[in-house]
């Protein structure tokens, strides 16, 4: 499909944001608790959008609405607001943020997968080509450009636990694009994206800080070390990963579709391996040139007009 600049801004503006919160929450973490920084980041994301979206509960018909509507907005809250970033987080106690965002690129092939089972979509030859592209970048920075180097990969915890979030993010996805017939045509509230987005929060964060409670009694985490740089932290993913992220991410995913949206969600790790260098010192290699050109090479591919 054609591919406007509007479109290309959204489309990118998502994975630069969420690049920078993996390089940021990975420095954050080692000042507080995983599931405290989740908890706090959707906390300040919920203030900041209560005065956007006040409609959604401005009046008794507007908070029945909702309330009717709990459990598709429970479900993209837990999915979306409590457990994915609370996992990536989690994930980042063990892995790097190149690795947690290397392993998040395989949301294309999620994508095409849960469309496939649960929608009946079918995903075009350009599509999976592109796919495929994308993903050999990706299995070229996991190898070290060393092709024999992928039979000795060892995933540790927080590997495993992005895997969970990556799923996860993939159904979030299909169900901002498809939701239930309450939330289509005339049914739907008449929401815009504050509203909509406020809705869920109220779910997600709800659950992400009764996540970080039993997280303290299941496991305690570290006593945060409050510092200007960590507050600093906190308000930026709130606003930019959160806020202006999601935004833009609804509206790509709304008009390009799922499947073409995480085609371009691959860029977030070669964005985390450029913010590592300026950030945490970690230098890219030869073999990063290799796979930028490959994820490039599979979202060409993937919307290039028929």
């Amino acid at each position: 499909m054609p591919i406007s600049p509007r479109l290309l801004v959204l489309l990118v503006l998502p994975p630069l944001l969420w690049a920078a919160n993996a390089v940021f929450a990975r420095l954050a973490i080692e000042s507080i608790g995983p599931l405290w920084l989740n908890a706090l980041r959707w906390g300040l994301a919920l203030l900041i959008l209560l005065p956007l979206g006040i409609g959604v509960l401005a009046s008794a018909e507007a908070r029945a609405a909702m309330r009717a509507r709990w459990v598709y907005l429970g479900i993209l809250g837990l999915i979306g607001v409590g457990a994915y970033n609370g996992l990536q987080y989690l994930a980042l106690r063990t892995s790097t943020p190149v690795n947690v965002t290397l392993i998040a690129s395989s949301l294309p092939l999620w994508s095409m997968i849960i469309g496939a089972l649960f929608y009946r979509v079918r995903p075009t030859r350009r599509q999976l080509a592109g796919a495929a592209l994308s993903l050999l970048g990706v299995l070229t920075v996991l190898s070290r450009g060393d092709p024999g180097a992928l039979l000795r990969i060892q995933l540790v915890e927080g590997d495993l636990l992005m895997v969970l979030a990556i799923v996860g993010w993939a159904v979030y996805s299909w169900m901002l694009a498809r939701p239930p017939a309450s939330m289509r045509g005339a049914t739907r509230p008449d929401w815009d994206w504050a509203e909509f987005l406020l809705a869920q929060c109220f779910y997600g964060t709800a659950l992400a800080f009764a996540a970080a409670g039993i997280g303290e009694v299941v496991a305690p985490s570290i006593t945060p070390v409050w510092s200007g740089s960590l507050i600093a932290t906190v308000i930026f993913i709130a606003v930019g990963p959160s806020v202006i992220a999601y935004r833009s991410w609804g509206l790509a995913v709304a008009e390009a579709g799922p499947a073409l949206a995480a085609v371009f969600y691959n860029l977030t790790p070669l964005i985390a391996a450029v913010l590592s260098v300026l950030v945490i010192g970690e230098w890219p290699q030869a073999f990063h040139g290799m796979a930028f050109l490959l994820i490039v090479a599979g979202i060409l591919v993937a919307t290039r007009k028929a």
